[in-house]
């Protein structure tokens, strides 16, 4: 059965940091690239990173470039996202997600998502 589970979710204050975590089981998690994802209230999911097999090749969105870095461990089978300076706007339900070898094809597996909320 295959899971992704997220963690490390909370209230943070701005400019404080999470890490976020996704533990991967039932599938050969080496094998596949990873992507954290969030969907804010109101609007569509948007890609936050993107991570190759190896960890060698690693992608960003422009919102979120020099404050996050996605990172995995193949060992562990988890990926992560350790998020830094955190806004407001930064507020959403994480998601990750699996691609079959590259980032560049879709998700075959998804997460159900933790809630990440940047507020005084």
């Amino acid at each position: 059965q295959v899971q992704l589970v997220e963690s490390g979710g909370g209230l943070v204050q701005p400019g404080g940091s999470l890490r976020l975590s996704c533990a991967a089981s039932g599938f050969t998690f080496s094998n596949y690239a990873m992507s954290w994802y969030r969907q804010a209230p109101g609007k569509e999911r948007e890609l936050v990173a993107s991570i190759s097999t190896s960890g060698a090749g690693r992608n960003y969105a422009d919102s979120v470039e020099g404050r996050f870095t996605i990172s995995r461990d193949n060992s562990k089978n988890t990926v992560y996202l350790q998020m830094n300076s955190l806004k407001p706007e930064d507020t959403a339900v994480y998601f990750c997600g699996a691609h079959p070898a590259t980032w560049s094809r879709p998700i075959n597996y998804w997460g159900q998502g933790t809630q990440v909320t940047v507020s005084l």
